[in-house]
């Protein structure tokens, strides 16, 4: 079996309201931090951030119990040394309710940028009316737990509509014509380029000595030279066959 990881595709977040008037904080603070990170879907991984959003109203009815109105206090400190102040819990419930919820669940979120991310998901309003009407927010009690509907169903996507075609270039008549002269002048340039590779013939070849005309004597009187050897030759050797 695989390990399950939700992707973004599978998160559909959703909107409650919860009424916090006669709640104790402790017991909202842990159900309200427990839907802001998705504890009550199946598809809850630590790593991500699958939970809902959260409205909180009537946060000025919050009690305390065992006497902490006075006993606990609420710190804060400036950065500067002496700069520590402490507030009373009855006395921050009278000027800042919204205050004494957000710090509670903020207390119970992750301290990292996971928990940030969650804690932005959550509304808190001292009085019965919050502005969040066009998100349709649904009323959940203390101790329920939200309907698991399953995962959203996956949008349909839209169909690409078809290229359009890209029209062929029809050559133009001004455009065809220097294609057609330089075709021409092309197959004139092939004959007299092969007219110029041909090897030159012995009667035109130029030397370093002179030129044709002069090595033509050159080659004519060589061969005159080698018949008139083979003439003096030839008589030689009758007249040795004849003294034989």
């Amino acid at each position: 079996m695989k390990t399950y990881s939700p992707r973004p595709r599978d998160i559909e977040r959703r909107w409650y309201v919860i009424d916090a008037s006669g709640a104790v904080l402790g017991r909202l603070a842990s159900e309200v931090a427990a839907i802001l990170r998705g504890k009550h879907k199946p598809i809850f991984a630590p790593h991500m951030d699958t939970g809902d959003h959260v409205i909180v109203v009537n946060a000025a009815g919050v009690r305390l119990t065992g006497g902490k109105e006075e006993k606990k206090l609420a710190y804060r400190h400036s950065g500067y040394p002496g700069g520590l102040t402490t507030t009373s819990y009855a006395r921050l419930l009278a000027t800042r309710p919204t205050a004494v919820v957000e710090k509670a669940v903020r207390g119970m979120l992750p301290k990292n940028s996971l928990g940030r991310a969650m804690f932005r998901k959550l509304q808190v309003y001292a009085g019965p009316e919050h502005p969040h009407e066009a998100q349709r927010p649904k009323p959940l009690a203390l101790g329920e737990v939200p309907t698991w509907e399953g995962l959203p169903k996956p949008q349909p996507r839209p169909a690409k509509p078809p290229e359009p075609a890209a029209p062929k270039r029809r050559a133009s008549a001004k455009s065809a014509a220097p294609k057609r002269r330089a075709s021409a002048k092309s197959a004139a340039a092939k004959p007299a380029a092969g007219r110029s590779s041909a090897r030159p013939t012995e009667a035109t070849a130029p030397t370093r000595g002179g030129s044709g005309a002069s090595t033509a004597k050159r080659s004519a009187a060589k061969r005159a030279g080698t018949s008139t050897a083979g003439d003096k030759k030839a008589p030689a050797r009758s007249r040795a066959a004849k003294e034989e």
